[in-house]
């Protein structure tokens, strides 16, 4: 699938791809939220657009437009690069990029995921970038009046393309786990280790027993000696984009 950005505005952000850390995971003990693999690969599995500087937005809890003051100490951003023309406490960036994405594939733009802001939350949105010849603009909504902060190089945007026209097709079933006996073992002896595995985590909790982590999912392991497939993944690093304006000139 070709995704290709072309830049509308002279000083676009800067578009990465996705980063696995997150402040708060590491200030979890010994790091284990990054023990988590399905919330790393789910951190790193798309593409961010960066702040191009320190913003501070303040909204006074007033719907009307003209209630919220955005304020930055960088001269060189485009005043419009963030605005709030819908009012009603919502925060409006301009990705700077007009995307385009192969026939039946969309973009889904949203917050960084596991990326949690105090008093202001991403809205997300599928926009059909195979055909639209004008980009979105990426939005936030103010949960109370207050101010939040937006770090330079703090992703504002975060981009995943996928085929939504093929989601249509799918027609989910609802079984017992015992419509497949195979998967009901294993997931049997899963439930039991795990039972397991917690009692031994309340007791070395009391200074009575020590356990290592097992690591089923990351090794791509089960209980009873199931082996994941090769398209198994612990970590995700996805291309950064290549720059190809100045060939252009």
């Amino acid at each position: 699938m070709n995704l290709t950005c072309y830049r509308i505005a002279e000083n676009a952000p800067r578009l990465v791809a996705a980063r696995a850390d997150r402040k708060w995971m590491d200030d979890t003990g010994r790091r284990f939220a990054y023990r988590c693999t399905p919330l790393t690969i789910a951190n790193s599995t798309g593409w961010e657009l960066l702040c191009p500087a320190d913003l501070t937005v303040t909204w006074n809890g007033n719907p009307g437009p003209g209630h919220m003051r955005i304020e930055t100490d960088d001269d060189s951003i485009d005043r419009s690069f963030a605005e709030s023309h819908f009012g009603n406490g919502i925060l409006s960036f301009h990705p700077g990029y007009l995307f385009r994405t192969d026939p039946e594939w969309a973009i889904w733009c949203r917050g960084a995921p596991n990326y949690p802001k105090d008093g202001i939350v991403a809205l997300d949105g599928l926009v059909e970038t195979d055909w639209l010849p004008f980009t979105f603009t990426m939005n936030w909504l103010f949960t109370r009046p207050g101010t939040v902060k937006f770090a330079k190089d703090e992703p504002f945007c975060f981009i995943l393309p996928l085929p939504h026209l093929a989601l249509e097709d799918i027609k989910p079933r609802i079984l017992p786990l015992s419509a497949d006996a195979e998967l009901a073992a294993e997931h049997d002896a899963w439930l039991a280790s795990r039972i397991e595995y917690n009692q031994l985590i309340d007791e070395s909790a009391t200074g009575s027993s020590t356990e290592p982590w097992r690591r089923y999912y990351f090794q791509g392991k089960s209980p009873r000696g199931l082996t994941a497939p090769e398209t198994h993944r612990t970590k995700r690093k996805l291309k950064e984009p290549e720059d190809q304006t100045s060939r252009r000139r």
